[in-house]
């Protein structure tokens, strides 16, 4: 469904994305982890059409994404990292805009929204003000703004950020339910045990570039470490933790404790 081919983002002083080729098919759960500064945010805002690449190209079923973005943007659902909403509308009204900007009819808008509140559990809280959210609220709303329309893609950054653990698990069920329908899903995130339990490939990134591309299984296989965390550490990871963690608890340490 989706095809990155040497997709390159370069600033003035920095290669941010380095030549970097994937591809997304229906039903796949695809884990797109990286360290802080790898290229992950850069990439998916080039994957979403909010950011133009320096090189390459992103097709979504074989064309080219910039020939039709307006076409494009239809056919994917994005929760971004960062829930910029509009503070001053209710969650009801924020969804209902989404809506209607998807040019969803008023009969099915109404339907689905409602019920999506109720899901979700926020219908009790859904004339209230945004601004008035919990984060996870926030987060909920967003969630259930990129699945309005049905989409054929999702794209999802930090999907879990701020969720409590029984949101969080409708989450990670909701997830694969949706690849199950035949879905394509990139899924970017830190937390690398959900990522581990969820996905069906990982991909790992690390000074824009890609370091690995293959099954959670496939990867531990390989490397012969027990966890995702330690094929991640193993591939990305410059320095050793423990030292750093004991040299903070020292550096922290007052003068009386000495």
């Amino acid at each position: 469904m989706l095809d990155v081919v040497d997709l390159t983002k370069r600033y003035p002083s920095v290669t941010a994305v380095d030549r970097i080729s994937f591809t997304l098919g229906s039903h796949e759960i695809v884990g797109y982890l990286g360290p802080n500064g790898s290229g992950k945010t850069t990439t998916v805002n080039m994957v979403t059409g909010l950011l133009e690449p320096t090189k390459g190209r992103i097709l979504f079923r074989g064309r080219n994404i910039e020939e039709d973005l307006v076409g494009y943007r239809r056919h994917f659902g994005y929760v971004p990292e960062e829930p910029a909403l509009y503070g001053y509308l209710s969650g009801i009204e924020y969804l209902e805009l989404v809506g209607r900007l998807r040019a969803i009819p008023g009969p099915h808008l109404a339907e689905v929204t409602d019920r999506l509140l109720h899901l979700l559990g926020l219908h009790e809280q859904r004339h209230a003000a945004i601004s008035s959210y919990s984060k996870g609220m926030r987060q909920k709303v967003l969630i259930a703004a990129a699945l309005l329309h049905d989409p054929d893609l999702l794209i999802l950054d930090e999907p879990f950020s701020g969720l409590d653990v029984e949101s969080a698990l409708v989450l990670r069920d909701l997830v694969k339910a949706l690849a199950r329908a035949g879905k394509a899903i990139l899924f970017s995130s830190h937390v690398l045990d959900v990522v581990e339990r969820l996905c069906t490939r990982v991909i790992i990134l690390n000074r824009g570039r890609i370091v690995a591309d293959d099954s959670v299984e496939r990867l531990r296989e390989l490397s012969r470490l027990p966890s995702l965390e330690d094929v991640f550490a193993q591939l990305v990871v410059q320095q050793n933790t423990e030292r750093t963690a004991g040299e903070i608890v020292e550096l922290i340490r007052g003068p009386f404790d000495r």
